[in-house]
């Protein structure tokens, strides 16, 4: 009874029907009362959504998966504290953390919330070392600016390691699928219902704190020892004992218990010899045939689409882009005179031919010919064991999937994860250093089908945008909503883009379309926030920033952009609140330091203003933006050589941003460096000619020279660009007292 409560639980929660998981899960625990049938319910709770409940269940319990489930039910509920407690006993001090890797990880997460960066850098990086594919741990430390080079952390020693691992996992595995064919192909053995239940095991291994209730029945509830963790799949016992097919995907997978087909057919020494050579989901159908087949696993290395591009291949085909050849290099790097003009051309790298792997294993299971004449089932039985032991002595196998792989597999396997692991996190660590240009030259260096996917374009999209290179930004984050229009990773960031970039209509849509997508994600509300803000409708703007915080009170952009608003409503103490709000949730979230410093800077509160400028300068050295407004504060107290200094980077830093030249030529005016002024500001006019301001800057240098003519022709020209009332006020007055020296103007 319990082993089929605990088949019809595991099968609820892998078909997502959780109200059923957990009514049956409850009967369960009322029937067979024990702390593993607990932490079974607690994982239909957390898998539904209740973490409270699973907290009570689990609250003083003292198993490890317990305390890790109860420190995780802690977590969600903010409760950090507990959680931390239940990872590290303060009683046992030597206490193992549960779980290894994904209990660091999750102690990390905590420490991190609770401002301990030094902790929480020490605990992501012991994830790192016991699970070298624990990428979340590593997204951590490249946003906590601790991450150290992906030829360190995915290196050979990596690869090493999972070797080790799964060395180890080989004797265990081999030895249980021994039992098991023992079990299948001897007839008079009697199977106890013991040997038929999935006992459940009382720890769990995973790698990412948002997988842990979806893998909990997988890996740590099901019989058998379980080599399938590096391929992050789940076994397949229970889905067989349930007689539910498993997902397609894994349909070949060497089960890991005895087969219930095999109890039917025990008195009849043929049907067993008959069921072993023709099932699907075993192993003695021909290994040599397998192997064979195998053997191009981790072979391939062409250019294959991911499965949403290959489904709209068909219908979405463009005459107009160039052909890309079978190993992956194409006729045209760029499409349309576009610099991202070669993501379009990756996003129709298509790979012919679908599911060659299990298509050629079900091939060589049908094709494999039966003959009546075998010998009996003893005879039958020694050959194959002979076999078996002889291939086992040649060299050592995995069966994975259906597919046999030898360890020099497994190795090849790990090092092709582990080299583009290595180009994504080199990737993604210099953006979070805000090496933007280095980061985007390492992202061109994946293959097609990574590339070509929501996250990474998303990352290429946020790399423009610290470039400020809006328009590159905007076709980087448009590629990414074709190919995952589901997707809002980075979303809120592409809605600022087309903010910047004033694309109302662009903006609005996207708005519409995040809300339909989902109405509960911070991302929509700033859409939504930025759009409004675009109309000047500064208040409804306001309101919708704060329900993405409401949503998301660990969102820190989100708080940003509610504290531009309230800045721009010269609300400036809430204003800075909410930007200090931003700073408790990222330290290092620069836009913060940089709104704080912009307040400080209207309130002329110099001393103030220059220390938040450096902050974020500190966090993002690269940023013209951030420059120009830290030497506009330096000006401002008077430490011109510094002011000056900072704005010569500012300019080598981005040449297109005109903010730092115009300030280094106020600079030297204020310094009557006249001449110097005059030569950056007709330098300038070649980057912004439309930009009155430095037309009219021009005119008072003329002025002080007494070039009366010069000084009024560019008053003239300055007007005629428009400038906004207040500047069009000064300059009328300039132009009125044209003839008026400045000592005397300036004089009370």
């Amino acid at each position: 009874m319990e082993t089929v409560l605990v088949d019809c639980v595991q099968n609820s929660l892998r078909l997502f029907m959780y109200k059923n998981a957990i009514f049956m899960c409850e009967r369960l625990l009322a029937e067979f009362p024990s702390e593993v049938n607990m932490q079974l319910l607690a994982a239909c709770y957390l898998q539904s959504g209740q973490a409270y409940c699973a907290y009570h269940l689990l609250k003083g319990t003292q198993m490890a998966q317990s305390r890790y489930l109860f420190a995780l039910s802690c977590f969600h509920l903010d409760l950090l504290n507990e959680a931390e407690s239940a990872l590290c006993p303060p009683n046992e001090p030597g206490a193992e953390i549960p779980n290894g890797a994904a209990g660091h990880y999750l102690l990390g997460l905590v420490y991190k919330l609770t401002d301990r960066m030094k902790n929480a850098v020490q605990q992501f990086r012991q994830a790192l070392t016991t699970d070298p594919l624990l990428w979340g741990a590593y997204e951590e430390l490249c946003a906590l600016g601790a991450a150290e080079e992906t030829t360190t952390v995915f290196g050979e020693a990596a690869a090493l390691f999972i070797q080790k691992q799964y060395m180890q996992q080989l004797s265990t595995s081999h030895s249980t699928n021994m039992a098991y064919r023992e079990r299948n192909l001897v007839p008079n053995k009697n199977l106890s219902s013991e040997d038929r239940s999935p006992r459940p095991s009382k720890h769990t291994q995973v790698n990412s704190l948002k997988d842990i209730s979806g893998n909990y029945h997988a890996h740590g509830l099901n019989g058998g020892a379980s080599i399938m963790t590096f391929y992050n799949t789940p076994s397949p016992v229970a889905s067989q004992l349930s007689g539910i097919a498993p997902p397609p995907l894994f349909r070949n997978v060497q089960p890991t218990g005895p087969n219930p087909s095999s109890i039917t057919s025990e008195s009849s020494p043929k049907s067993t010899v008959n069921s072993t050579i023709q099932a699907p989901r075993r192993k003695f159908v021909d290994e040599g045939k397998l192997r064979k087949i195998s053997g191009r696993l981790f072979s391939d290395s062409g250019p294959r689409r991911s499965t949403r591009l290959s489904a709209d291949s068909g219908a979405n085909s463009n005459p107009n882009v160039t052909a890309v050849s079978g190993n992956g290099n194409t006729s045209s790097k760029y499409l349309g005179g576009s610099k991202l003009s070669s993501l379009a051309l990756r996003s129709v790298t298509v790979r012919k031919g679908h599911s060659w792997a299990n298509e050629n294993i079900d091939e060589a299971v049908q094709n494999e010919p039966f003959d009546d004449s075998r010998p009996n089932t003893a005879s039958t039985t020694g050959s194959i064991a002979s076999n078996e032991a002889k291939s086992h002595e040649q060299e050592a196998t995995v069966s994975v999937g259906g597919t046999t792989l030898n360890v020099r597999r497994i190795t090849a396997g790990a090092s092709e994860i582990l080299s583009f692991l290595k180009i994504l996190g080199e990737g993604y660590r210099l953006s979070c250093l805000y090496r933007s240009q280095e980061a985007l030259d390492m992202y061109i260096k994946l293959p097609h089908k990574h590339y070509n996917t929501g996250w990474v374009l998303s990352q290429v999209g946020k790399a423009y945008f610290e470039l400020i290179d809006y328009l590159e930004a905007e076709r980087a984050f448009r590629l990414a909503r074709q190919v995952s229009p589901y997707c809002l990773e980075g979303m809120d960031i592409y809605s600022t883009v087309l903010y910047h970039l004033k694309e109302d209509m662009k903006l609005s849509y996207l708005a519409q379309e995040l809300m339909l997508t989902d109405r509960l994600a911070p991302q929509s509300w700033c859409a939504m926030g930025n759009c409004y803000s675009l109309r000047k409708d500064h208040d409804t703007a306001l309101k919708n920033f704060q329900r993405a915080v409401q949503l998301n009170p660990k969102f820190a952009y989100a708080h940003t952009l509610c504290g531009h608003e309230l800045a721009t409503l010269e609300d400036f103490e809430n204003g800075m609140r909410c930007y200090q709000n931003a700073l408790r949730v990222d330290t290092r979230h620069y836009n913060a330091w940089f709104g704080l410093g912009m307040i400080y800077l209207r309130q002329e509160k110099f001393e103030f203003s220059e220390h938040h400028f450096r902050m974020a300068f500190l966090i993002n050295p690269r940023s013209s933006v951030i420059m120009s407004y830290l030497g506009t504060a330096l000006h401002a107290l008077r430490r011109n050589e510094e002011a000056i200094e900072i704005m010569e980077r500012a300019i080598l830093a981005d040449k297109k941003n005109p903010l730092p030249m115009y300030q280094k030529a106020n600079i030297l005016v204020s310094l009557e460096r006249l001449d110097e002024a005059l030569e950056v500001l007709e330098e300038l006019k070649e980057y912004a000619p439309c930009e009155s301001s430095v037309y009219a800057l021009m005119g008072r240098i003329y002025k002080r020279r007494n070039m009366h003519d010069k000084a009024m022709l560019h008053f003239g020209l300055a007007l005629d660009m428009k400038p906004p009332a207040t500047d069009v006020a000064a300059i009328k007055a300039a132009m009125e007292k044209l003839h008026v020296p400045d000592e005397i103007e300036d004089s009370p």
